[in-house]
């Protein structure tokens, strides 16, 4: 690869825009500020505000462009040189070095990080000098420059000084001090954060990237979980942003002179796992077994469910029924995967009796309720499908902050899950949902622990195939042994507006993130 150098990327200045507040809102607040805790979208999403990556994404193109590094070079297939920019402060006026750039993905590496997907392959960080790494993979990884859009730079003296050395464990109550507090290289401060209640950051002064476009010196980001009261918010003019609007809001929107909305396939696909590990499951009439673990069973649940319904009155259009755990933007994706098992409530009542269940039994499920698209209501839906075939789900809803610790903890017999893939390759999806429980990343959000040892075979090879026919083939053998196992069961790709004043300007990205550096309010 050739050593890429920055361009005029951000070439406009702020020259004669007035600054402004910009004023926001979506469902949920993010679960926590320190940047290796819980790889949550909406987070990731935000944090890069504050803290920035190597790497970061064009908003416009999306190919990976310089942020805190301005070059890279793949010395050997296993080693990739990164020179670091020059000049960059951290909020306190520190300067950011090698070490740490060093000490940040060592510490997304750490036992308690949920970033490992991002550091797969990655075998050790060496500094060169004060402005030069070099990351030395495990094995060739065609896809490590995407990873490192995710991994973002802390201050090893900021992180020692605050005893934040290591990640938050989001799977306790324990706290450290980058939990609600944060120190960056980013375009903005964080001022204030009360959890579920308001955030506000600040403009940063000494930001090295003067080219931005944005005239934005205040974001107050105000989490809402009332759709009707977001909805009023943006209607009386409170807020200028809603990230998720309500699907049966939108005709109104659209012809409402004031404001505008921006439409776009995200690259998230919602879909429901299941506990396929124990032997018994927690809550199930169903003793001394686990009907989960037979495939029969998943497929009945599957073909139980009418997606082209839901996507048609509770999504109302917002979602792409599919059949795959990955989104059409995605390396690995191919119409085969994408096509669905049939809506078949007959041929589920079969599949069940086959399996010995002709009455059905019950389950417990938990769902978000201010994660995704009408995330409750599809949960509630298919609750009233699976009961027709006589499977009685316990559904439970609870909000981001709660939900996602405790399907991590395996508390959930079925659960609900949206993936986005920030690497827009399938080995993402596939190593974090599919691939058995371990080390370095594998199964890290394979809560249902699903375990088939030829998945586990294909990924380890794509891991390090660097032919990218072989490596596409992989993927899409491993997609569709996913589908043959009914490992998951796929729902739909969401689409996603976003709802504004007409006096708001933004580039929207298929992430659902926004860019800080491209906001603009007029």
């Amino acid at each position: 690869m050739q050593a890429v150098v920055l361009g005029a990327a951000l070439a406009v200045t702020t020259g004669g825009l007035q600054a402004k507040t910009f004023k926001w809102t979506s469902a949920s607040d993010i679960p926590t500020w320190d940047i290796h805790s819980q790889n949550n979208a909406l987070a990731n999403g935000i944090h890069a505000s504050v803290y920035e990556s190597l790497v970061y994404y064009n908003s416009r193109t999306f190919k990976p462009e310089p942020l805190l590094a301005t070059g890279w070079n793949q010395v050997s297939p296993t080693q990739l040189r990164l020179t670091l920019r020059s000049g960059v402060k951290f909020h306190d006026g520190s300067d950011f070095t090698a070490d740490d750039a060093v000490f940040s993905l060592q510490r997304a590496m750490a036992p308690t990080s949920n970033f490992t997907p991002y550091i797969q392959g990655i075998d050790r960080i060496v500094k060169v000098n004060n402005n030069t790494i070099d990351i030395f993979t495990k094995g060739p990884n065609p896809v490590l420059v995407n990873q490192l859009t995710e991994l973002r730079m802390m201050s090893k003296a900021w992180a020692e000084k605050n005893n934040s050395t290591a990640p938050k464990d989001i799977k306790t109550q324990d706290e450290n001090f980058a939990h609600r507090n944060a120190m960056g290289t980013g375009p903005f401060v964080l001022k204030e954060w009360a959890p579920d209640q308001k955030m506000v950051l600040t403009r940063n002064p000494n930001w090295w990237g003067k080219g931005a476009e944005t005239n934005v010196t205040e974001i107050v980001y105000t989490p809402v979980k009332a759709t009707a009261t977001r909805m009023a918010a943006l209607l009386s003019g409170e807020v200028d942003f809603v990230l998720d609007p309500s699907p049966q809001d939108l005709p109104r929107l659209r012809q409402d002179g004031n404001l505008k909305v921006m439409d776009g396939v995200e690259n998230r696909t919602i879909f429901f796992g299941m506990d396929q590990h124990r032997d018994e499951l927690v809550g199930s009439n169903v003793k001394g077994k686990n009907p989960l673990k037979d495939v029969r069973v998943r497929k009945a649940l599957y073909q139980a469910i009418d997606m082209n319904a839901i996507a048609r009155v509770t999504l109302r259009g917002l979602g792409q029924p599919t059949g795959a755990l990955i989104a059409p933007q995605v390396t690995g994706w191919t119409e085969g995967v994408h096509q669905r098992y049939p809506f078949d409530v007959a041929a589920a009542q079969k599949l069940l009796a086959d399996a010995g269940y002709k009455d059905g039994f019950e389950v417990d499920f938990a769902c978000p309720n201010n994660r995704y698209i009408n995330d409750e209501a599809i949960c509630q839906a298919v609750t009233a499908m699976w009961a027709r075939i006589g499977v009685k789900a316990k559904l439970r809803t609870l909000p981001l902050a709660t939900y996602f610790p405790m399907i991590q903890r395996y508390e959930a017999s079925i659960y609900m899950l949206g993936w986005g893939v920030p690497t827009f390759d399938a080995m993402y999806s596939l190593q974090s949902l599919v691939r058995s429980v371990g080390q370095g990343g594998d199964g890290n959000y394979n809560v249902g622990r699903y375990s088939n040892p030829k998945m586990d075979q294909i990924i380890d090879r794509a891991k390090t195939e660097t032919d990218l026919l072989i490596r596409n083939r992989l993927l899409t053998e491993a997609l569709e042994l996913s589908n043959a196992d009914v490992s998951h069961l796929p729902l739909h790709n969401q689409v996603i507006p976003w709802a504004m004043k007409k006096s708001i300007n933004v580039v929207h990205r298929a992430d659902n993130r926004l860019d800080w550096r491209l906001i603009t309010v007029n």
